[in-house]
């Protein structure tokens, strides 16, 4: 496969991932994890997402920063479309604005990584961008998306997400029921991080490209 066509495949990726996850994030998760009911927490889509930090980090290390950023831009064009088709206004500015933000950190950061004399060992760019990405991806969209103190300014207020409950529905400790599903969400996008290094691994070492030069920035 040639180098463009490596390119389109990762633009084709990233989009897919977009256009899977929000068709996911309909369904709840069924089912309980002991007396935690995963559904009042976690739907589909929170498994797939992450998917989109390994297509960014692959492309920025296939072909530098600059390319892996009009991957991003290609997630962020169908991430926007789709969300207006499928949620409120307030949730597609959340979902595109957290979705570009957090993106465009991440491959900052995984670019950083690599830049220097001393290179930083093959698995610390992705895992290191992902986890700070995942974190600003998060608290970006559940703020934007559901908080109180927001509604006065974007409107679309969701009384259900901002109703006082128990965290997780088991401690005792009262929060807006969408400080609930942020950490759901943040916690499932940090497990995939140690397990999605194994297929990035993969694809380095299919590609070739664990033995070849960094792209530069």
């Amino acid at each position: 496969m040639t180098k463009t066509a490596f390119f389109i495949a990762a633009m084709l990726g990233m989009a897919a991932v977009i256009v899977v996850s929000n068709v996911l994030v309909q369904y709840p998760l069924a089912g309980s994890l002991g007396p935690l009911a995963l559904g009042d927490l976690l739907t589909w889509g929170a498994f797939t997402f992450p998917l989109a930090f390994l297509v960014t980090d692959f492309a920025n290390r296939a072909f530098g920063a600059a390319k892996a950023r009009q991957v991003v831009l290609v997630g962020f064009a169908v991430a926007v479309v789709l969300s207006f088709v499928f949620a409120t206004p307030r949730i597609a500015l959340a979902s595109g604005l957290s979705f570009l933000v957090a993106q465009m950190l991440d491959v900052q950061l995984f670019a950083h990584l690599n830049r220097g004399e001393k290179k930083a060992a093959w698995w610390q760019p992705p895992a290191v961008s992902s986890f700070f990405g995942s974190m600003v991806d998060t608290a970006l969209f559940f703020t934007l998306a559901f908080a109180a103190f927001l509604t006065p300014l974007v409107g679309f207020g969701d009384g259900f997400a901002t109703e006082m409950a128990t965290l997780f529905g088991l401690l005792a400790v009262d929060a807006p029921r969408w400080v609930s599903w942020a950490l759901g969400d943040l916690s499932i996008k940090l497990l995939a991080i140690p397990v999605l290094l194994f297929p990035y691994r993969l694809l380095l070492l299919s590609t070739g490209l664990d033995a070849r030069p960094v792209q530069a920035a």
